[in-house]
């Protein structure tokens, strides 16, 4: 017997429906490329998404049709999430910290129709233009004015697009399984993969956000994400925050430390999010000019794993609660985020920390099991380590056009590549990326864990562990440090303060201090460029 009840479909389009409707007031908030701040309400955001709609409409694009932006995170590419996926069109967010071939080649595989870009991308872009074969129509997302005479010819202008069509429309009824947007990983082998998110799972991916034990989000938050648009949909913070009709804060392109700061403190953000290099930014700049943020309540830290000094030093100088959180662009990307039990309440300070050192808990919605080299499921035990698998309404079942196939097990679950144990209490705990790992006499070093003990010492900012080849071992433990501003510190003694830590055999040969590490375009360290680098030295 089924239910009777009514079979409404999950789509994006109503997320924003519902914030205009009882969250019309609450404001959208954008540092803009071209200078000033933006500042509308959700239901002028509806109005704006729905003219945008109509222009897609007219310039041809068809549902299943792929709409690529090159931008950071503005009001104009929140239309966009909104528009695009609304009419049954796919929303493509390149990266523009890619290299130009690799735009050039994403573009391509996802066969992009129309690419709207921010201004201060003309010129790649027209640069650009003769290669992407699919490519037909080009759109500046600004005014008249600002449109770069580098952009390709025949160019057309977004607010001229905006200005020239009617706020009337009406969604189409989409199926909620339909595709809204495609995001492609730059954590894989070779080529990116694509991964194409739908209506129904990015809905449901929103809605689990904003519960009390992930994001705890509500009307009465700010919400600034410091992960761009481009990287996994700003971690579904545009769409959570409709959700619940939090005031949502756009920072544009500047994620340094003096511009978050200047955001967080004019438009009273409660919450923040982003990777740990951001916060060591931020917090650089509150050490160097005195500058409080008294309103944030919950920052999330995910990307890379945290350091336990990055999350003290954040709940010191904010007096907020640090969350880390561990996802992929495969899973939308929330897998785990770690919140606190009841039992919690008493452990002290070094016992909270530790605890806050682990990734966190499973969340409803996203299955997790650790397999060990055997092919036998690893027990929970917090000791037993292996490849960490998941599985979930918002978990990719495959890359687009079935690409990396391999690692989407014929079990229904997707295999991550990162190596982690889950303890007793459910709390997941990475120990590596499979692909960094460092086995030494046939043993597991933990990357994260030498990471984390050197990052102990006050004088370190950045850490990055890998293996360097050893004749009698395999591989050692080689680390290299950046030192925060006007700190200066000996090797040896921080060979010394990580061997206090961690166990004899994992002490590193070496601690190398460098001038910077290389940073990804999602904010992580490049470990492959930093062993081709060491390689080419040796």
């Amino acid at each position: 017997m089924l239910a009777l009840m009514m079979d409404r479909a999950l789509s994006l389009p109503s997320i924003l429906e519902y914030a205009a409707t009882y969250h019309g007031d609450r404001e959208v908030v954008t540092r803009t490329l071209e200078g000033p701040i933006h500042r509308y309400t959700y239901s002028g955001a509806l109005v704006r998404a729905k003219r945008m709609a109509n222009a897609l409409t007219a310039l041809g694009v068809k549902p299943g049709d792929r709409v690529a932006t090159l931008a950071w995170s503005t009001y104009r590419h929140f239309e966009l999430y909104y528009a695009v996926s609304g009419i049954g069109a796919i929303l493509h967010t390149i990266n523009p910290r890619l290299h130009p071939d690799q735009v050039a080649w994403v573009a391509n595989h996802a066969e992009d129709s129309v690419l709207l870009f921010d201004i201060g991308f003309g010129e790649l872009v027209g640069e650009l233009a003769p290669k992407l074969a699919t490519v037909k129509t080009f759109v500046a997302m600004t005014d008249r004015d600002h449109l770069q005479p580098e952009s390709p010819a025949g160019t057309l202008v977004y607010e001229e697009l905006i200005e020239a069509h009617s706020p009337d429309f009406d969604w189409p009824e989409l199926d909620e399984r339909q595709a809204s947007g495609l995001c492609y990983t730059s954590g894989t082998t070779g080529n990116p993969k694509g991964v194409l998110y739908g209506h129904r799972s990015t809905v449901l991916h929103a809605m689990a956000l904003v519960a009390p034990d992930a994001f705890d989000l509500s009307a009465r938050d700010a919400v600034l994400p410091c992960a761009q648009m481009y990287h996994a949909n700003a971690w579904c913070t545009p769409y959570a925050a409709p959700l619940v009709g939090a005031k949502l804060i756009l920072p544009g392109r500047h994620l340094d430390g003096p511009s978050v700061c200047e955001l967080a403190v004019a438009e009273q953000a409660s919450f923040l999010l982003g990777v740990p290099t951001i916060w060591v930014g931020v917090l650089d700049h509150l050490d160097k000019t005195g500058q409080k943020l008294t309103t944030v309540r919950n920052v999330a830290i995910g990307g890379s794993a945290p350091t336990a000094t990055l999350m003290r030093r954040v709940e010191d100088q904010l007096g907020a609660t640090v969350r880390q959180i561990w996802g992929m662009t495969e899973t939308s990307p929330m897998g785990v985020i770690n919140t606190p039990l009841p039992r919690h309440a008493a452990e002290d300070a070094d016992a909270g920390y530790a605890r806050k050192l682990k990734q966190g808990r499973g969340m409803f919605g996203v299955e997790l099991r650790i397999m060990g080299d055997d092919g036998t499921i690893q027990p929970r035990d917090g000791v037993s380590v292996g490849a960490l698998q998941v599985r979930g309404p918002w978990v990719s079942s495959a890359y687009y056009k079935n690409d990396g196939a391999e690692v989407f097990l014929e079990d229904g679950w997707f295999d991550t590549g990162d190596i982690a144990t889950i303890d007793p209490e459910g709390y997941l705990r990475l120990t590596d990326r499979a692909k960094d790992v460092i086995k030494s006499g046939g043993e597991w070093i933990s990357t994260l864990d030498l990471e984390d003990a050197v990052s102990s010492h006050p004088a370190v900012a950045l850490a990055a562990a890998i293996g360097v080849p050893d004749p009698k071992w395999d591989e050692r433990p080689l680390l290299l440090v950046t030192l925060r501003p006007g700190q200066s510190v000996d090797p040896e003694v921080l060979k010394a303060h990580v061997a206090e830590r961690v166990a004899k055999w994992w002490t590193p040969d070496e601690v190398r201090i460098v001038d910077e590490l290389p940073i990804g375009p999602t904010g992580k360290v490049l470990k492959r460029e930093l062993r081709n680098q060491i390689a080419t030295l040796s």
